[in-house]
């Protein structure tokens, strides 16, 4: 009991830092982000973590946060990160949120078993996921490590290093001009406040990844 209270305790605190606001109170003051954080439990990893992953899940936090929608309405989602991550995410997820980019939908990887395949044909916005990398299977995605975040997929493919479109539905966006709805370009909200945040954007890589930002850049 007390280390339940110690826990909303902790993730109201917060959740009051970064000037944000708690989950219920998203109905009453929107549109403004509404985000809790807390420790991540197991049914909220399922798949998406394994023995020997490098990050253990006592490292990982789950954000449930309300986001913009393609339908110009306010949704809550979740994504799970490293609990090094979460403020600069919070920051990043406000910034965006001010400026009403859309958002597909926000699902924790244990939803599509760890599938990144599924997540992406999906249009899911997702972070932590224990795998290795689509298409590159002799390396550790940086979502092993809960400090990336893909954001709408099927609006911002990654091609690989042997030129497969991934998701492949998503080939129909690798033109970016003129920008459509739920894309990632240079200067817009997402790509300044990322910037702002130290992050790196995958959309600047020959082959692109425009779904992906990480903070050490990979």
């Amino acid at each position: 009991m007390h280390i339940a209270r110690r826990c909303a305790a902790s993730a109201l605190a917060l959740g009051l830092a970064l000037g944000l606001l708690p989950g219920h109170a998203a109905a009453a003051d929107a549109p403004r982000l509404a985000a809790t954080v807390r420790d991540v439990t197991g049914e909220k990893l399922g798949a998406s973590h394994t023995p020997g992953c490098p990050v253990p899940p006592e490292r990982l936090r789950l954000i449930t946060m309300n986001h913009w929608g393609f339908d110009g309405r306010v949704h809550r989602g979740e994504l799970i990160v490293h609990q090094d991550a979460v403020r600069p995410v919070l920051r990043v997820f406000r910034k965006i949120f001010e400026e009403r980019f859309p958002i597909r939908r926000m699902r924790v990887m244990a939803e599509y078993d760890g599938s990144d395949a599924r997540a992406m044909a999906d249009d899911n916005t997702s972070a932590f996921n224990c795998r290795r990398v689509t298409g590159d299977a002799g390396h550790l995605s940086r979502h092993s490590y809960g400090d990336a975040v893909d954001i709408n997929p099927l609006e911002n493919p990654y091609v690989d290093r042997a030129g497969a479109v991934h998701p492949p539905a998503a080939r129909r966006h690798l033109e970016r001009n003129p920008a459509t709805e739920g894309l990632i370009v240079p200067g817009d909200p997402v790509a300044r406040a990322m910037e702002s945040a130290g992050w790196e954007w995958g959309g600047h890589w020959s082959p692109p990844d425009y779904q992906h930002f990480s903070a050490d850049g990979t």
